[in-house]
């Protein structure tokens, strides 16, 4: 009788192994389209990030050129010619130094290259065509879709 009862006592019965190989699954499939989300809403920061950047870079050249420290070409309203410009850097009016506004332009995280879209000054706001004129303002190449519904391409 002794001998019965240490054998039922050693192992998990089938029925316990099915509830926790249950549980799992459970909580497995709820943990996956977390991390998913996690992931998305990271790019979505690092685009944001990478956005204002560029941005700010492009600000910069505008009030540096209003101030009178970089000479503006003919049409060219203040902005920088191309992305190129604010890495290479630009030479400051009376000084004998180079002004730089990045030190690489940004990958986008959504295509995963360092390519953007540019709109100049003289294009249209909804413009997804550039002039060529100036960089007026960046957006992403992404044809995807932000967790809030916007395209990334209006961000």
């Amino acid at each position: 009788m002794m001998t019965r009862l240490h054998r039922r006592q050693k192992g998990y019965t089938l029925a316990e192994l099915v509830m926790v190989a249950a549980l799992i699954a459970l909580l497995s499939s709820i943990v996956l389209p977390v991390a998913k989300f996690t992931v998305k809403r990271r790019k979505e920061a690092d685009l944001r990030l990478a956005l204002r950047q560029l941005r700010t870079a492009i600000d910069e050249h505008k009030k540096l050129s209003d101030n009178g420290m970089i000479p503006v070409k003919l049409g060219g309203e203040g902005y920088p010619e191309s992305l190129e410009v604010l890495v290479e850097g630009i030479d400051l009016v009376g000084q004998e130094r180079k002004q730089r506004f990045l030190r690489r332009i940004p990958i986008d995280p959504m295509t995963g290259e360092a390519e953007w879209g540019m709109r100049s000054y003289q294009d249209e706001p909804e413009s997804t065509t550039f002039g060529g004129q100036n960089v007026y303002d960046v957006f992403s190449l992404s044809e995807g879709v932000g967790l809030d519904g916007t395209e990334y391409k209006d961000w």
